[in-house]
């Protein structure tokens, strides 16, 4: 009986391993669902959508995309960390969702590393430090000298407590060793309106909306918060070479799959992702959005899943320093 019972459980164990197998090797074999965690219209909205069409082209299946914003992308994350881990649900995270969100809020609605299957690193988007464009300072060594002389007057914008334009501000400051009142928008279009109106001093603007407004003369463009130049605005120079190294602040977007995700099928969507990243249309469609494609060594599923706790300890320094929280 016993010899009994050990064959049976040797044959249901491979039975269950030839069914996950098998389901990998037909995936997919139905639509997916890839949620965006933002309302439509936003960057990471439009990449998505950029990158879904095409890797559904290469999967053969169509790639529904959903919109669920709320708690700064966290409703959304958390329904990819609950959703069955089959393939046909995931999600486009980035430094919000996965980094930012882990130490800022008290409660957060998922681990970051232990809940999601990582798929691959796609793309970054460095900050720009900009300055209304009466503001007596054409440099950053120039910017940096002006906030400690105001100090107490001086302000900085973002488009809310903790956002993407919030926290590099933040990181700056605290490198600069100056104390600046910051004024939370909702939103980056009614920050920018301030800025551009001269009711603030300065932001950390996403590099596509921050760029255009420096080529049309309405701000002044400081710094690119990268280790190099980027390609929409190249005679920007980076914060590190005016001076001021390790305040580099990109947001970066990366998929992520439930975990336990069997291997086969996010090796299978990381291949299509890559492949995508590299279709020259594509790549092209992205960089007018402002975005750097990440070069294919940086976009394995082993290297996501080692980047991901070093950007969530990077970022969790600056905002206990700052002693910024969130419910």
């Amino acid at each position: 009986m016993r010899y009994t019972s050990v064959c049976s459980a040797a044959v249901l164990v491979a039975a269950v391993f030839a069914a996950s197998t098998g389901s990998a090797q037909e995936w997919p074999s139905r639509p997916m669902t890839l949620i965006v965690p933002f309302s439509p219209g936003g960057g990471i909205d439009a990449s998505a959508r950029i990158q879904a069409q095409h890797m559904s082209e290469l999967l053969g299946q169509t790639i529904v995309v959903e919109n669920i914003g709320a708690a700064a992308g966290m409703v959304g994350g958390q329904r990819v960390a609950n959703a069955p881990p089959d393939g046909y649900t995931f999600l486009i995270g980035n430094t919000g969702t996965h980094a930012f969100n882990q130490s800022l809020y008290k409660k957060p609605l998922y681990n970051a590393v232990t809940e999601f299957e990582p798929v691959g690193l796609v793309s970054e988007s460095p900050r720009i430090l900009i300055a209304r464009k009466d503001l007596p300072a054409n440099n950053l060594p120039e910017l940096i000298a002006y906030l400690k002389a105001k100090e107490r007057t001086a302000q900085f914008g973002s488009a809310g407590v903790g956002s993407g334009t919030h926290l590099p501000c933040v990181l700056f400051n605290l490198a600069i060793g100056a104390n600046i009142t910051h004024i939370p928008y909702r939103g980056e279009g009614p920050l920018m309106q301030d800025l551009v109106g001269g009711r603030i001093d300065y932001m950390c603007a996403t590099i596509q909306s921050g760029a255009a407004q420096a080529k049309q003369g309405a701000v002044k463009a400081i710094a690119v918060m990268a280790e190099k130049r980027v390609a929409i605005i190249p005679e920007v120079a980076t914060t590190g070479g005016q001076g001021l190294p390790g305040v580099e602040a990109s947001v970066w977007n990366a998929f992520f799959f439930p975990k336990g995700t069997p291997e086969a099928i996010v090796r299978k969507l990381n291949k299509a992702m890559s492949e995508t990243l590299d279709d020259p249309a594509i790549r092209t469609r992205l960089e007018e959005l402002g975005l750097e494609i990440v070069p294919a060594q940086r976009r394995t599923p082993e290297y996501l899943a080692q980047f991901l706790p070093t950007e969530i300890e990077r970022w969790a320094k600056p905002i206990r320093e700052a002693g910024i929280s969130a419910e």
